[in-house]
């Protein structure tokens, strides 16, 4: 599957008219018999067309891991002829003096659904390695401007039937602007240093802050949080905490950063008006006495470690959700194990959803790769964000673009489910990657193949109307286990030495433990029991 070249990232391409809200409606009353319009149309080809989409690339070994997931799950069911490529590989955005960055940004405001693999932001070092003319700057500055950024959604993955950090879903909203990362800043010596607001309006400036630095080297620094956009985070985020029936807090540092209490107070009174009376009703609010729950940060961390059993729900400033959500990953075993999904919304007020994994290109694993290695990379987060595009994907054309020829939503997340069932199947049979299944797990080219080809039988499963029954109870993933005074402790017990425990050697093995099942003696009747 080629990808966009220089010269085809920055060609123009056809523009599709926005919607604005009111023919929103309309399009959706239209929708579902166009649906069956589609179904009759793409029932005949052999693969599933898919909807239009922005599939951007990345590099290292996540970029290797999706370009076999590409191969093997979803060109041999799917035609992705309505996907448009942009590379944002550190190559590319140095020969295309980031123009590739900039295309991809406005097809990302025109198809509204976006799929990113993990990029590489360069050091110094990293520009000299790779022979660029500059350490380009990490794009998602560029991304949650051009589609009006809200919020970044962070949520554990779980997998029926194996126990991870968390047991129930836990949900984050972390803004999406200002704070730490668009401050401005210099290095400064000893002075006068005065922060000034000039109003658009032309009336008198407003002194911010003026102090005296008395140190003979300091680093000034200047930064803002916007807050018109907090009221669609917060409907964003109070809708989802209702939908997964989790408890929702609001964390920030308010007691001693005053600035702070602005986005309290919006997120507070959208909640008062609008959803408080729902949250009451469906008995979410009993643990927080019946309000909206305020956590300062410091307290945060602390709970988030503490509430492994999960069924909550945070919303906080730009930095502070980074940290908590590093925080979450952690808990939950890792940063593959957790969604990253940029919202925002074109100028008229559609939704763009951006899906990416929460971590980077896992370049120590690309560098056993390039040595001729072994390699087990488990590409669950980027999947999980693969999916997510998909699905919105198909919701967007539905909506927006009603008589584009492809495969409905119904379709598309019938495909989606049948991967996401087949790749968790996968995890919970054993057959995963290393950091799941231990060593005996599958290596990142074999653990792909395994999946297309559950994926293959589940589709072909389906088409012929068999249901097949796969309930399950949840399985403790191995963790820091000593896997060969396991064994040695399983053969100390295994008398007949074939591999099997008998009943009489379990029986020993429980008794030993001090954890058999004892009887239940009665108590006499009739009399006292001293």
């Amino acid at each position: 599957m080629a990808l966009s070249s220089c010269a085809a990232a920055s060609r123009r391409l056809l523009v599709a008219s926005t919607v604005a809200p009111a023919r929103l409606a309309a399009a959706a009353a239209v929708a579902p018999a166009l649906h069956q319009r589609r179904l009759r149309s793409t029932a005949a080809d052999e693969k599933l067309l898919l909807p239009p989409m922005v599939y951007i690339s990345g590099e290292e070994m996540t970029h290797y891991a999706m370009q076999l997931i590409l191969k093997h799950w979803i060109t041999p069911h799917c035609n992705t002829r309505n996907w448009e490529f942009y590379d944002l590989s550190c190559k590319a955005r140095d020969d295309t003096e980031d123009q590739v960055l900039t295309d991809a940004v406005s097809a990302g405001s025109r198809v509204c659904a976006i799929f990113k693999e993990p990029t590489i932001t360069p050091t110094e070092v990293q520009r000299r390695a790779l022979g660029l003319r500059k350490a380009w700057g990490s794009p998602n500055g560029a991304m949650r401007r051009g589609w009006n950024g809200i919020t970044i959604s962070r949520d554990t993955i779980h997998i029926d039937g194996i126990e991870l950090g968390f047991k129930e879903p836990v949900l984050f909203e972390r803004h999406a602007v200002g704070g730490e990362y668009g401050a401005g800043w210099s290095t400064v010596g000893k002075g006068r240093l005065m922060t000034t607001f000039f109003p658009d309006d032309g009336s008198s400036p407003t002194i911010v802050d003026a102090r005296v630095l008395d140190n003979d080297t300091n680093v000034a620094v200047v930064y803002h949080n916007p807050l018109d956009n907090v009221s669609d985070l917060a409907h964003h985020f109070f809708k989802r905490c209702l939908e997964a029936r989790v408890v929702p807090y609001v964390v920030t540092k308010k007691t001693v950063f005053k600035w702070q209490e602005g986005f309290w107070t919006a997120m507070k009174d959208v909640f008062d008006t609008h959803y408080k009376a729902q949250f009451t009703a469906a008995g979410l609010l009993r643990a927080t006495n019946g309000e909206l729950a305020h956590l300062i940060s410091d307290a945060a961390t602390m709970q988030i470690i503490r509430w492994t059993k999960g069924g909550f729900g945070m919303a906080a400033h730009n930095y502070d959700g980074d940290m908590l959500t590093d925080e979450i990953a952690q808990v939950h075993r890792s940063p593959g194990f957790i969604t990253s999904n940029l919202i925002g919304k074109t100028d008229d007020g559609f939704p763009i959803k951006e899906f990416e994994a929460s971590h980077g290109t896992v370049a120590d694993l690309w560098e056993a790769h390039l040595r001729g290695e072994e390699t087990s990379l488990n590409p669950l987060g980027m999947v999980e964000a693969l999916l997510g595009a998909m699905n919105h994907a198909a919701e967007v054309t539905s909506l927006k673009s009603p008589y584009t020829k492809c495969a409905s939503a119904s379709e598309v997340t019938h495909f989606t489910s049948t991967l996401r069932h087949a790749l968790h199947a996968a995890f919970r049979e054993g057959q995963g990657t290393r950091d799941m299944a231990g060593p005996e797990g599958l290596t990142t080219e074999a653990f792909v193949e395994h999946v297309g080809e559950r994926l293959s039988e589940y589709l072909e499963q389906a088409d012929n109307g068999i249901v097949k029954d796969e309930s399950v109870q949840p399985v403790p993933v191995l963790q820091n286990v000593n896997e060969d005074a396991l064994r040695e402790m399983f053969e100390s017990y295994d008398t007949s030495k074939s591999g099997q425990l008998k009943f009489e050697d379990f029986e020993a093995m429980l008794v030993h433990l001090g954890i058999a099942p004892k009887k239940v003696i009665p108590e006499p009747h009739g009399e006292d029991v001293v």
